[in-house]
């Protein structure tokens, strides 16, 4: 178990089990290695915004979702062999993939970065974030009217 004081959830307690280690870091944030995700237990992980919360740097947490959340469609292209950290063979039910939020001050412009999602191996607890060879996915892909029309859909 781990205790972390976080800027954003105060206090909080990780089973060793909650733990995502990404051996890579992120994009921008190398050093960064382990993470948890915060969300709304009673949802459950599959809804909505969560947060990956830093356990090495309490004061850094990122929002982010499942990209089908906002584009059904969604099919990412990149190397295979950039998910060999998470498993010898990932199977791809045991795969999470998010995509990381960016959230305005002016909500109503937030996005998500669809050209470089993250992909959590929910049985091993190791993460990769990979770029992304499609051409139509970009970095700020505008999400607000989605996830209101998906709200109301509810």
């Amino acid at each position: 178990m781990v205790q972390v004081n976080t800027k954003a959830f105060g206090e909080i307690a990780i089973e060793d089990d909650k733990i995502i280690n990404f051996e890579q870091g992120i994009l921008g944030f190398p050093d960064l290695k382990r993470f948890t995700l915060i969300y709304d237990i009673e949802k459950g992980v599959h809804s909505g915004i969560k947060w990956l919360q830093s356990l090495d740097e309490p004061g850094f947490a990122m929002p982010v979702l499942e990209p089908g959340l906002v584009i059904e469609e969604y099919a990412p292209v990149f190397d295979r062999e950039l998910l060999e950290p998470l498993s010898e063979k990932p199977e791809e039910e045991e795969l999470l993939m998010l995509v990381t939020v960016t959230v305005p001050k002016d909500i109503t412009a937030m996005t998500v970065n669809l050209k470089a999602p993250i992909i959590v191996s929910m049985v091993t607890h190791k993460a990769v974030q990979v770029i992304t060879e499609s051409e139509e996915y970009g970095i700020k892909y505008a999400i607000y009217d989605k996830l209101k029309a998906r709200k109301a859909g509810e």
